[in-house]
């Protein structure tokens, strides 16, 4: 299980500039997040702590540096903080490192110290005697053992979206140790995974719903009294039998296969809208988008991406050729998809029945201009469709039924 633990800078010395998150995985590796900016003088006071925090590291635990929150990272810091590894480390230090502009400082300011490293994964496959559990591992940590598994077969989360959805799981835990009287986080976390397993519903997609939904009126009795349990929405085009409308991760990537098939695309996304992520629409399946891509529309707060004009418009948005689009172009999700080979995008939102936009599906081709027949739109709306529907029924049953099942154990 990760848990996380914020740094203060101590008395007389600068206030910290990055930040400092200590994240425990497992039993054994400490991932050290860090946010803000990283220039020279916030290396220089960051690399006191780290100090610190090395001395008093036991021998058996590996450490992580993890530099995806940071908003700017200057060479000249790199190089700093590559200083204090080299001089408290006997190997490199494993560092993350998502944005391609972050990565090519590393290029231009090579830094002995540090080991660069796409993922968390690629990480802790640098470290000895460190395994990364796979699904179904029981060796894995309480949370890997625990907890539905989140669907990472098509490599979803990245660092930075797993530090975003780990704040709203936290959030959860305060809420079950203030609301039943928990005895303190762990309990809460453990009974999180319980329900997660039991109802197979993600961990942050539960964590999300706890935080956003409605205090329970009485802590006896149903959370939601007098919820009628209805079957899964028939599909009018996803190819998803009845069964497997309860397991989310089949049915996004069932989802995602059909838009690219219908839309002769090469590539296509799913977004869905967190309401405790700030409301956000947050990539929850892809096909055929490279990682640095997927970076940059992890969470999509507005416009100009065409999910959230479509979100915004409530139709379909084309974006003809993403090199010339007067508002996509020069932006690094323009950036990134035009090195990722798609040059004409389509969005069609998911629409609930009351007009409210849950969703977006976008499609990807190589070749600027509208490319999507008639029919094709249409097959598209109905996709979209089917997404609005069972989105809907999930929440209101699924994720309901694992939110009684915490209320009714805690």
């Amino acid at each position: 299980m990760a848990q996380d633990e914020a740094v203060a800078p101590r008395t007389g010395r600068r206030e910290l500039n990055p930040t400092l998150m200590v994240r425990r995985v497992g039993d054994g590796v400490d991932v050290l997040c860090l946010s803000g900016i990283l220039d020279t003088e916030g290396a220089t006071a960051l690399g006191g702590e780290l100090a610190d925090r090395l001395r008093t590291t036991r021998s058996d635990r590996h450490l992580i540096l993890d530099l995806t929150g940071l908003r700017l990272v200057s060479a000249a810091g790199i190089q700093v903080l590559d200083v204090h590894m080299l001089h408290l480390s006997d190997s490199p230090v494993p560092v993350i490192v998502a944005a391609p502009h972050a990565r090519d400082i590393f290029t231009i300011a090579p830094a002995p110290g540090l080991r660069l490293c796409a993922t968390l994964d690629a990480a802790l496959a640098t470290l000895p005697g460190t395994e990364i559990p796979t699904p179904g591992d029981t060796t894995g940590t309480p949370e890997q053992r625990t907890c539905a598994p989140e669907d990472r077969s098509d490599d979803v989360l990245g660092p930075r979206a797993e530090a975003r959805t780990s704040a709203v799981i936290g959030m959860a835990q305060g809420i079950i140790v203030e609301r039943y009287a928990s005895a303190d986080v762990q309990r809460a976390f453990d009974l999180l995974c319980q329900a997660s397993r039991h109802h197979n519903v993600p961990l942050r997609i539960l964590a999300s719903a706890l935080v956003t939904a409605p205090r329970p009126a009485t802590r006896e009795g149903e959370w939601f009294p007098g919820r009628l349990h209805a079957p899964p929405p028939a599909p009018q085009l996803l190819d998803c039998p009845d069964q497997g409308a309860y397991d989310r991760s089949q049915v996004l990537r069932v989802l995602v296969r059909e838009a690219v098939a219908v839309a002769d695309a090469h590539g296509a996304e799913v977004h869905l809208v967190d309401l405790a992520l700030r409301n956000s629409l947050v990539l929850e399946s892809h096909a055929g988008l490279d990682a640095a891509y997927r970076d940059h529309v992890a969470q999509v707060d507005g416009p100009p991406a065409p999910c959230a004009r479509a979100r915004l418009l409530g139709q379909p948005v084309l974006v003809a050729d993403v090199m010339t689009d007067p508002d996509l172009a020069a932006t690094q999700e323009g950036r990134a998809a035009s090195v990722t080979g798609s040059r004409a995008l389509y969005a069609v939102p998911a629409l609930s029945g009351g007009g409210e936009c849950v969703g977006a599906i976008t499609v990807h081709h190589t070749r600027p201009g509208p490319w999507l027949t008639p029919v094709q739109r249409t097959a598209l709306r109905t996709l979209a469709d089917d997404l609005a529907r069972w989105r809907s029924w999930y929440r209101r049953t699924v994720v309901l039924d694992a939110l009684e099942y915490v209320h009714a154990h805690a």
